[in-house]
């Protein structure tokens, strides 16, 4: 049961997502180099600040004024198991013990289907890496991090629709479940799945249509991904750990 809504402090990081990419590609297509469609604003790499903000704080305010939080990048760098390391976008740490780490990324157009595969593969890579660094003792003795990971799709009729054409299996027959899946949906069984897994401890998906960047509009897909869900789970896991 959540106790509390977030949707208020939600929508505000989510205005401040397009707001950022709006003004990245601005700027992107004003100087000297010019990146192909909407790249030049989901490479901007501040786009997810507003996200990091809202976590920090509700993190401080629940963890307490001996939480380390982490947003820069030189600070975020989390050992691996299968390489060396990994950037998290978040991370909490106390008493040499590493708290929690979270991971935002974005699924836009035009191209959903390579976007997708691409977060699929990076999603899995970062989770299992991570949880078996855990396993190994990387983290501080006893560590039990809490770990993250929170997607927003562009709400957009492509990302809606179910996928015309793909890339079949022509040996084995595919899981039932994506056959009539939109990208949107297959967002939502990746978080599901990996929480089953216990690759992550909770993964959320939201959608949001560009306009938001003045209202903060934004959807959930299902209750077990839902983004106010995480949250109270990730403060909740800050309390108890910090307590």
């Amino acid at each position: 049961m959540v106790l509390y809504d977030y949707s208020k402090e939600i929508r505000k990081a989510v205005r401040a997502y397009w707001r950022s990419k709006e003004q990245a590609l601005l700027r992107n297509q004003s100087g000297a180099r010019v990146d192909q469609g909407k790249r030049g604003g989901a490479t901007a790499g501040k786009n997810f600040d507003g996200f990091c903000k809202l976590f920090a704080q509700l993190g401080k305010k629940h963890g307490g004024a001996a939480l380390d939080i982490h947003a820069n990048k030189t600070h975020v760098v989390l050992p691996g198991h299968f390489r060396p390391s990994k950037q998290w976008d978040l991370v909490l740490i106390q008493g040499g013990r590493l708290i929690a780490a979270l991971e935002f990324k974005a699924l836009g157009g035009p191209s959903f289907g390579n976007n997708a595969n691409n977060r699929c593969e990076e999603a899995l890579g970062s989770g299992i890496d991570l949880s078996v660094a855990q396993r190994e003792g990387l983290f501080g003795a006893g560590a039990n991090p809490f770990i993250g990971y929170v997607i927003l799709v562009e709400d957009d009729e492509r990302s809606r629709a179910v996928p015309l054409r793909g890339n079949p299996s022509v040996h084995f027959a595919s899981d039932p479940a994506f056959k009539t899946a939109s990208y949107q949906e297959r967002m939502r069984i990746l978080c599901e799945r990996m929480v089953q897994e216990r690759i992550y401890s909770a993964a959320a998906v939201i959608r949001s249509p560009p306009t938001a960047a003045s209202t903060g509009e934004f959807g959930e897909l299902s209750v077990n991904t839902s983004l106010n869900r995480l949250i109270a789970r990730c403060l909740a896991h800050v309390g108890v750990e910090t307590g």
